[in-house]
């Protein structure tokens, strides 16, 4: 029976990296032995997209609201890059200390296991008013 998923970040500067997602994100975690980090993140959701290739995985994570969240990380001298609006979410880009980015959304789409009350604001006016978000490709 799967408990969960364990996504992996490969950086230059791993250390670095994982003072980032501790100090600045504020993820928890344990230490699995000689320093080595293992963060909790919060509920998870997968998607399956058609693909020319097998093996080619994409990490993003998700908050509620995007500008918020650049505003916070900014003012850490975190640098992220320009919203960009996609169907299905409002995107940016952070750049990590170790060189790498992540991506970062906020959700156009439904969520599941959230009930309509629930949804992000986002999810729930994602569009025009009575469209739905088209899906990614």
């Amino acid at each position: 029976m799967i408990v969960g998923a364990h996504a992996i970040l490969y950086s230059r500067d791993a250390e670095a990296d994982r003072g980032f997602l501790r100090d600045v994100l504020g993820f928890p975690s344990v230490d699995a032995g000689d320093g080595w980090l293992i963060f909790a993140l919060p509920p998870s959701e997968v998607a399956v997209h058609p693909s020319e290739a097998n093996d080619r995985h994409e990490v993003f994570l998700m908050c509620d609201d995007i500008r918020d969240f650049i505003r916070s990380l900014r003012a850490r001298k975190v640098r992220c890059s320009p919203v960009r609006e996609a169907d299905w979410g409002s995107v940016t880009k952070v750049t990590l200390p170790g060189g790498g980015s992540l991506g970062v959304y906020q959700p156009k789409h439904p969520r599941p296991g959230l009930s309509t009350r629930k949804r992000t604001r986002s999810a729930r006016g994602a569009g025009r008013a009575g469209t739905r978000p088209k899906r990614r490709r």
